[in-house]
């Protein structure tokens, strides 16, 4: 998942893949190996007081010696693709739909300008922010479907009702014809039929609320302010809102706030999600004016997986494995999710 996470947003970053998620399954990329890299060398800083990393960064030792290099590495590759997006906006020869060709065509249509090193921090911020938040999400929310087959069941049959609609219906008896289920493979469901999977959607809401992708926020206030209940927060201090016990919380969700149901969501006729009236009441995306941008982005990436990996296959646990997290920027599985693969067979459906 974490290599499913990375092809992804460089794709549409920069419009650029990795190329790591094949059958080799190769560990020698050194853009995907500075990723790595970077994350876990600021993850450190958390750990250090504040003159100790940065003397360590003057004196370019430990940890931040690592980072200062792998940084090296990823703005390089964001600096050639920015060369050539450069390139091909002045000849007005690109067909690529990348954030990056976007972002620089929306700043020139405002006639706006930003120096190339905010450009290049800017790509940068969405790939660390683009990759683990996918791969954790997914990875939490197979391990909770796997656990309720209940809920698999409803998602299988939910795709299964979209692809009869747009992709064939014909029927022998109880079972579908097995040449038009091979014909559900040939192609990815589209963005029309990954909307449809209103059930999906309400599980993947349900796995982010229990499990949220980044469990806690920090605020930093630079100034004395009052919060609206009239907490008074004194300039210097920590604000630390942790995602992951609000979405436990009996106060806020209920007596049944640790089930997970992903019939929480839906609306009575079951057609759509209906949102907490409190927007602030589930804050796994931030909210307000610090929405996060790729959230409409991160659910088509998990629902296009989901709806992929379970139409083809069902996954079962592997006997023995422990599913634990780990402490990181987001809410990882410590030893990861082994799982075992089943092909599905649609027709007894």
């Amino acid at each position: 998942m974490i290599r499913f996470g990375t092809d992804n947003i460089f794709g549409l970053a920069l419009g650029k893949s990795l190329n790591i998620l094949t059958i080799e399954l190769h560990d020698d990329n050194s853009i995907a190996v500075a990723m790595d890299a970077t994350l876990k060398s600021v993850f450190k800083r958390l750990f250090l007081p504040n003159f100790l990393w940065k003397f360590m960064r003057f004196l370019s030792i430990g940890s931040e010696k690592s980072l200062k290099k792998s940084l090296h590495i990823l703005n390089n590759y964001i600096t050639e693709a920015l060369d050539e997006r450069i390139s091909k906006t002045k000849t007005r020869n690109s067909n690529n739909d990348d954030l990056l060709l976007a972002f620089m065509k929306k700043l020139e249509s405002n006639g706006h300008f930003l120096p190339r090193t905010a450009i290049k921090s800017t790509i940068l911020d969405i790939l660390l922010a683009g990759r683990d938040s996918v791969a954790t999400s997914i990875s939490w929310f197979f391990w909770l479907v796997m656990n309720n087959p209940h809920v698999e069941k409803k998602i299988v049959d939910e795709i299964i009702m979209v692809l009869r609609k747009t992709r064939g219906e014909d029927m022998v008896g109880p079972k579908l014809l097995g040449e038009d289920t091979q014909k559900w493979m040939e192609e990815p469901l589209s963005y029309e039929e990954i909307n449809s999977l209103v059930y999906l959607h309400a599980t993947l809401l349900e796995t982010l609320r229990l499990y949220p992708s980044v469990p806690r926020i920090v605020r930093y206030a630079i100034s004395d302010d009052i919060l609206p209940d009239g907490t008074y927060v004194p300039a210097g201090s920590d604000i630390i809102l942790s995602i992951y016990s609000v979405g436990r919380m009996k106060s806020v969700w209920g007596e049944d706030c640790l089930e997970f149901k992903p019939e929480r969501w839906l609306s009575a006729d079951k057609t759509r999600i209906e949102r907490p009236e409190d927007g602030y009441k589930f804050a796994v995306f931030n909210g307000g004016s610090r929405t996060c941008i790729g959230k409409y982005l991160t659910f088509l990436e998990m629902k296009s997986a989901a709806s992929a990996i379970l139409l083809r296959y069902k996954l079962s646990p592997v006997l023995g494995h422990q599913v634990v997290p780990k402490l990181f920027f987001t809410l990882s599985m410590k030893n990861g999710l082994k799982v075992n693969l089943k092909s599905r067979d649609l027709g007894t459906i």
